[in-house]
């Protein structure tokens, strides 16, 4: 009741509709993590669920900048990091982030979590918020993207060319390939993806280990605090549309994908697939194959960099304190020289 309710409170507050129209004004609140955090519910067209929201979060500089960062969180997930937020800030650009259709503070009630049928559908969302922030001040644009929220920007950015309103792009640990075994992906996955064209709401496991979310959660072994009915260590059930969506967004990854911005791609230097709680989940990505990352990022077409992060989990600004000051360190460093 409580995600219906806020939605609805913020939906009537905001009538703003369709996607990468120019805005006027946007009508901010204060978000759950407060700080100084802002957040506007966006209503999108419906789609074939019924009622669409995107939401802009924001926290801005305390001195005028003209430079921005979007960040796009990935699957069973939504934008809680506010340490990341304030790196950013300190580094003098105006942070935004935004939860897509279906997750975090934009879910509605007529909604099954995470659901999607073609990755496009979020380039409504990503439209809308780069408009908004183009709108409020800042030219020169960082697109960042978490795991799938990483494939997602990939997609969209090759669909931008000659009409991009961002300089550069950062990826952490991008969902370039499903972390599946080689036969399933031979066999099971085109049966799925076949099966979807007729019946996309047939669900299936996500088969994630509850030990990723555990090794990042303060409640379990982690040192970070979200909400965990919008983040669960279990993640909810995938249907075939989901399946079928990340293998056709993966596959125009494999056939090349052109990008005229800078693009640089982080992942860990090792994969890890433990079975039962240990300090070794601390060391690697839990979750994706890094070898497959590497890989598959060599299929974008332009301007890129790749790199390995020593002891670095999944979402690499969660990973432990010095590692993750490498990282920011590397980000930083490469930011400035390509968003200018």
């Amino acid at each position: 009741m409580y995600f219906l309710s806020k939605n609805i409170l913020l939906c009537c507050a905001l009538t703003l509709s369709g996607c990468g129209s120019a805005y006027a004004q946007v009508t901010y609140f204060a978000d759950i993590l407060g700080h100084g955090f802002k957040q506007a519910t966006i209503v999108q067209p419906s789609d074939y669920e019924g009622s669409v929201t995107c939401t802009v979060i924001k926290k801005q500089t305390p001195e005028k900048s003209d430079k921005a960062v979007l960040y796009v969180h990935g699957f069973n997930d939504y934008f809680f990091q506010e340490e990341m937020a304030e790196r950013f800030i300190e580094e003098g650009y105006n942070f935004y982030a935004v939860d897509l259709r279906k997750y975090g503070r934009s879910y509605l009630a007529n909604q099954k979590f995470n659901n999607v049928r073609d990755l496009s559908e979020y380039f409504a969302d990503i439209d809308t918020v780069l408009t908004i922030i183009k709108n409020e001040g800042s030219d020169k644009i960082l697109l960042s993207g978490h795991s799938t929220g990483g494939l997602i920007l990939s997609l969209y950015a090759a669909e931008q060319n000659g009409k991009e309103m961002f300089d550069a792009i950062l990826l952490n640990s991008p969902f370039f390939d499903l972390n599946v075994k080689s036969v399933l992906k031979k066999t099971a996955i085109p049966v799925i993806v076949k099966r979807a064209e007729k019946h996309p709401e047939t669900t299936i496991s996500a088969g994630l280990s509850p030990l990723y979310g555990e090794s990042l959660h303060k409640d379990a072994h982690g040192e970070w605090t979200y909400n965990l009915g919008w983040k669960p260590h279990i993640a909810p059930p995938v249907n075939f549309g989901w399946i079928r969506a990340i293998h056709m967004g993966q596959l125009k990854l494999s056939q090349g994908l052109q990008i005229n911005k800078p693009v640089l791609v982080l992942h860990s230097a090792k994969s890890i697939e433990e079975k039962k709680w240990s300090e070794v989940m601390f060391t690697g990505d839990a979750v994706l194959n890094v070898e497959e990352i590497a890989k598959q990022a060599q299929n974008i077409v332009g301007q890129y960099s790749i790199q390995a992060v020593q002891g670095g989990m999944h979402d690499l600004i969660l990973s432990r304190k010095p590692v993750r000051e490498e990282v920011y360190s590397t980000i930083f460093n490469w930011a400035k020289r390509n968003v200018k």
